[in-house]
């Protein structure tokens, strides 16, 4: 007497379906890793002497619509962490400028003992780039503190 087959037959048969009630979980996981791995670029702080005022006001506008210009003793300018020659600084500022309809506010960062003709240069570049909202950073500006938005 002798079972034939086996005596156990398979009742479920492997499906062809992905199964997708972990899905959401797994996007949520996947998303919560992006969030923590994420670096945030900050601005790099130039090393310069900066510029005594009597009085300041502060730049209420958001960070991102804010554009640093650091003009060193050498001349050197840097926007964005990079180092431009003076005569492309109307071709980068410009378009920056336009697109941002016109609320970009130009803060320019220079040493207290950069030469006059360096900052005169940086202003007839932004002239030339029809930029009309420039305002220049000093120690107590530096030191107030404000709200970040």
């Amino acid at each position: 007497m002798a079972i034939r087959g086996g005596g156990l037959s398979r009742k479920s048969k492997a499906s062809s379906e992905i199964p997708s009630s972990s899905l959401a979980d797994i996007a949520f996981l996947l998303l919560i890793f992006f969030m923590v791995s994420t670096v945030f670029r900050s601005d790099k702080q130039r090393p310069i002497d900066w510029p005594e005022a009597a009085a300041a006001e502060k730049i209420d506008e958001k960070v991102k619509n804010i554009l640093n210009i650091w003009v060193e003793q050498d001349g050197s300018i840097w926007i964005n962490d990079q180092n431009i020659p003076m005569d492309e600084v109307s071709q980068i500022v410009g378009p920056l400028y336009a697109d941002s309809d016109r609320r970009l506010v130009i803060s320019i960062r220079a040493d207290q003992d950069t030469p006059y003709t360096f900052i005169d240069a940086v202003q007839k570049e932004l002239v030339s780039a029809n930029v009309v909202r420039v305002v220049f950073a000093t120690e107590l500006e530096r030191q107030m503190t404000r709200v970040r938005r």
